[in-house]
C-alpha cells in the first residue's frame, strides 16, 4: 500500500466534499452520474425509468421557477397589451371607418353567394309552381339526382394537392348546400340517383378478385403513367372513405329530414343503386369484382319499385352493353352482361309481384303472402293449390324506365330549349318545327375509352320492349338537360336527361329534375280516373351557377380595392383621420408586470448570485463572510437582503423612474390617430394607409368565406 503524501512533516488529507455540493455543481449531470466517492457510476444503480423521471422532474422545477420569476409576467404582460390593441381598434371612429364598412358589404355579398342565392333558386322550384293537378290530389313527389360524380385523384391528375382538395371541399360544398335545400324546402317523398355517384369508382383497387385491366380494353395513354400510383394508394379502403363521403353529402340530409316531426309515417324510399360507366366502366371493360363492391353497399343495379302508384324498373344499362359489345363474339363475356339480361328476361314476371305486394300493403294486407293452415297426408297434398303473386289478374302500372346512359336517338337529334350547351338552332323562315339535325343541340352519338354516349339502337328497342308499358324513361351520363320524343320503333317514348348536380361537371348551372306522380288506385288496383291521361309531371329545377358568384366576387374585389385606395390618396389630402394606428414611443405595460425590468436591483438583492458556503465555493471566499462584485461584504455591514411580503427592504437599488416630462418631450404630437403634419410623407402615409386597409379587409373577408366553406 502506497505512503500518504507528506505535506509539512504532517499527512494531508482533503477535506471531505459534501455529496450534495459535488453534484451541484457537476455540470447539469444528475446526481447520480457520480458516486459518493467521486467515481463515475456505470449504470448498475439507476435504471433508465429513473433517469428519465429524474430528467421530467427537473425540467418541471425549471418550468415553475420560470413561471414564477417570468412567465407570469410575461403572460399578464401579452394579455394586457392585446387588450389594449383591443381598445384602440375598438373605437368609435375605427368601427365605422371605410375598411369595416367595406368588410360588413363583403359579409352579405358572401352569405347571398354562398347560402342565400341556393335558398333561393330551390324557392322557385316549390311544387305548388308548377303542379296541375285537380284540387284535393295528393301526389306522390320524386326528384331525380344524376351524375354527382363526386371529385377525386382521377378527376384531375397531376393537379397538386392544395388546389385539389380545395377543388374536392368547394364541389362538395355546393352539392350539400343544393341537395340540402332540395330536402328542407322541397322534402320529396322518394329520391332516385341516376348513376356515376363517384368519378374514379372503377379505378380504386377492390380487396378481392382480380383487378388487372382486360387485354381489350387497357387504360389510355394519358392514364398509364397514375396507373402504378393509383393502385398503390387508392384501393378498398379509400373507397370505403368515398363512400362515407357520399354520405355524409346526399344520406345524412335524406335521413334527417325524415327524423321531423310529422314524417315518422310517411313512406318514402331513397334509391341510389343504379350505376354509372365512371361507378363500374362501360360495357366490356368492367371488372365484376368493382360491380360486385359496388353492388354490396348500394344494392342491386336491376330492381323493380312501385312508387307513387308507378312502376320504375332501373336497368343496369352500362353492364347491358357488354352484349353487342365487339369484344363479346371473341371473349367470354358473360360474367358482365348475364345479371341483366336475367333480370330483363323476367321481368314481365317480376312487375307483377311487385305491384301486387304494393296493393296488399295498400290494403292494409301482409305484402308476402301465406300458405292455407291445414292438414294433408303427403301422398294426397294438392301442390298445384299454392299461393302465389303477380298472377294474370295484377293490373299492370305506367312503367318508367330509368337507365344511366340514354336510349339511342339518330344523330343530331335536337335536345329542345332547356339545354344549357348550345340551344336550338333557329329554323329557317317558313318553318315552324325544330332544326333537324341540329348536332350543337344534340347529344353526340359516339363513345369511347369506358363510356358511350347512347345505348345501341337495336338494345334500346329490345329494352323497351321486354319492360313493356313504359310511358316516360329517364337517363343520366350526359350532365346536360336533353328532352326529346323517340320515334315509332321506340315506343314514342318520351325521355329526359337529367342534368348533373355538380358543379365541376362542364355546365354552368347544375340541376335536377322533379316528378309528381298522381294515380289513384282502388283496393284492386283499377284506376279511379280512367279517363286520366296523364299521371306524371316534371319540372326542371336550376342550381345557382358557381362560375358566375365567383366572377361577382372578383368584380367587387376590384371595387374594393379600388375604394380603399382613393380613401388613402384622399387621407394626406383632405387631413382625413387615418386608419392605420400611430405607433406607441413607450409600450404598454402592465404596471408592476413589465417584461423589462424598471429598477435594477445590486447583485446581493439575489440570492442567485450568493457563492455557496462550502464546496467549491467556499473555497474562494477567504473567511466566513463573503463579498460581492462591489467589494461590500455580504454578512457584516452590508445592505439587508431580507424580504417582507414579497417587497425588498433596503436600498440602494438603482431606479429606472419614467419622467413624464421626458415622455412628454418624445411624444408625437397631433390628435392621438391624427395625420402628423411634417412627421411623414404624403407618400409614406398613402402607402401605409393602403396596406392597412387592404390587409385589414383581405383577412377579415378572407377568414368569413373560410368559415363559411368550412
Amino acid at each position: 500500500m502506497a505512503r500518504p503524501y507528506n505535506y509539512g512533516g504532517g499527512s494531508y488529507k482533503p477535506k471531505q466534499q459534501s455529496t450534495n455540493s459535488w453534484n451541484q455543481h457537476a455540470y447539469g449531470y444528475s446526481s447520480n452520474f457520480f458516486s459518493g466517492d467521486g467515481s463515475s457510476n456505470n449504470g448498475n444503480n439507476t435504471s433508465l425509468v429513473e433517469d428519465f423521471v429524474a430528467f421530467v422532474k427537473k425540467a418541471l422545477r425549471a418550468m415553475v421557477k420560470f413561471w414564477r420569476e417570468r412567465g407570469r409576467r410575461m403572460v399578464v404582460t401579452a394579455i394586457y397589451n392585446t387588450v389594449h390593441q383591443i381598445k384602440r381598434n375598438l373605437t368609435y371612429n375605427r368601427i365605422l371607418s371605410v375598411p369595416h364598412l367595406l368588410v360588413g358589404f363583403w359579409v352579405v355579398v358572401l352569405l347571398w353567394g354562398e347560402r342565400w342565392t341556393f335558398h333561393s333558386m330551390v324557392e322557385n322550384c316549390a311544387w305548388e309552381n308548377w303542379e296541375n293537378w285537380p284540387a284535393g290530389a295528393q301526389p306522390h313527389r320524386v326528384a331525380l339526382v344524376a351524375d354527382p360524380q363526386l371529385i377525386d385523384p382521377h378527376s384531375y391528375p397531376g393537379r397538386p394537392w392544395p388546389i385539389q382538395a380545395l377543388t374536392i371541399k368547394l364541389t362538395d360544398n355546393y352539392m350539400k348546400r343544393g341537395y340540402g335545400q332540395l330536402q328542407e324546402q322541397l322534402d320529396p317523398d322518394s329520391v332516385f340517383f341516376l348513376g356515376d355517384l363517384f368519378d374514379g369508382g372503377r379505378e380504386w383497387k377492390t380487396a378481392h378478385g382480380d383487378f388487372r385491366d382486360p387485354s381489350w380494353g387497357p387504360h389510355p395513354k394519358s392514364e398509364q403513367k397514375y396507373l402504378k400510383s393509383w393502385n398503390k394508394h387508392y384501393g378498398e379502403f379509400y373507397w370505403l372513405k368515398e363512400y362515407g363521403r357520399f354520405g355524409e353529402i346526399f344520406i345524412k340530409p335524406w335521413i334527417k329530414s325524415g327524423m321531423e316531426s310529422g314524417k315518422e309515417h310517411k313512406r318514402r324510399k331513397f334509391v341510389t343503386s343504379l350505376p354509372g360507366n365512371h361507378d363500374l366502366g362501360f360495357g366490356a371493360e368492367i371488372k365484376v369484382p368493382v360491380r360486385n363492391r359496388f353492388e354490396t353497399y348500394f344494392g342491386e343495379g336491376n330492381r323493380v319499385d312501385v312508387v307513387g302508384n308507378h312502376t320504375f324498373v332501373s336497368v343496369d344499362s352500362v353492364s347491358m352493353s357488354a352484349e353487342v359489345s365487339p369484344e363479346a363474339a371473341r371473349h367470354d363475356l358473360k360474367p358482365i352482361y348475364m345479371p341483366t339480361k336475367i333480370f330483363l328476361d323476367r321481368l314481365q314476371w317480376l312487375k307483377p309481384i311487385a305491384v301486387e305486394k304494393e296493393l296488399r300493403m295498400m290494403r292494409g294486407e301482409v305484402p308476402e303472402v301465406q300458405f292455407k293452415h291445414r292438414i294433408e297426408e303427403v301422398d294426397k297434398a294438392n301442390f298445384k293449390d299454392k299461393p302465389s303473386l303477380g298472377t294474370e289478374k295484377t293490373p299492370e302500372l305506367p312503367t318508367i324506365l330509368l337507365s344511366h346512359v340514354p336510349l339511342y336517338r339518330p344523330p343530331g337529334t335536337p335536345c329542345g330549349p332547356l339545354r344549357e350547351r348550345h340551344p336550338p338552332a333557329k329554323p329557317p323562315k317558313g318553318q315552324t318545327g325544330s332544326v333537324v339535325p341540329d348536332h350543337g343541340n344534340a347529344i353526340s352519338v359516339s363513345r369511347g375509352y369506358q363510356y358511350q354516349n347512347v345505348l345501341d339502337e337495336q338494345q334500346s328497342i329490345s329494352l323497351l320492349k321486354k319492360v313493356g308499358n313504359v310511358v316516360h324513361a329517364f337517363s343520366g351520363d350526359d350532365h346536360d338537360y336533353c328532352e326529346l320524343v323517340h320515334s315509332e320503333e321506340q315506343r314514342r317514348v318520351k325521355e329526359i336527361t337529367v342534368k348533373s348536380i355538380s358543379m365541376a361537371m362542364g355546365v354552368n348551372k347544375p340541376g335536377f329534375v322533379l316528378v309528381s306522380l298522381w294515380n289513384p288506385l282502388d283496393s284492386g288496383g283499377k284506376p279511379l280516373n280512367p279517363d286520366q291521361k296523364q299521371t306524371l309531371q316534371t319540372h326542371l329545377c336550376i342550381l345557382p351557377s358557381q362560375l358566375s358568384t365567383y366572377i361577382r366576387y372578383v368584380g367587387f374585389a376590384i371595387i374594393s380595392v379600388i375604394i380603399l385606395v382613393v380613401r388613402a390618396f384622399l387621407v394626406p389630402v383632405l387631413k382625413l383621420t387615418p386608419f392605420a394606428l400611430e405607433p406607441e414611443v413607450q409600450g404598454v405595460q402592465y404596471r408592476g408586470s413589465a417584461l423589462l425590468p424598471v429598477f435594477k436591483a445590486k447583485v446581493e438583492d439575489y440570492d442567485e448570485f450568493r457563492f455557496p458556503s462550502s464546496g467549491l465555493g467556499s473555497s474562494r471566499s477567504g473567511g466566513g463572510k463573503g463579498r460581492d462584485r462591489s467589494g461590500s461584504s455580504v454578512g457584516g455591514h452590508g445592505h439587508s437582503r431580507e424580504k417582507s411580503k414579497g417587497k425588498w427592504r433596503g436600498q440602494p437599488r438603482i431606479e429606472i423612474r419614467s419622467d413624464e416630462r421626458e415622455e412628454e418631450k418624445w411624444r408625437p404630437k397631433g390628435r392621438g390617430m391624427g395625420y402628423n403634419k411634417g412627421k411623414d410623407t404624403v407618400a409614406a402615409v398613402v402607402v401605409r394607409e393602403m396596406w392597412t386597409t387592404i390587409w385589414r379587409a383581405t383577412w377579415m373577408v378572407l377568414g368569413w368565406f373560410g368559415w363559411l366553406n368550412w
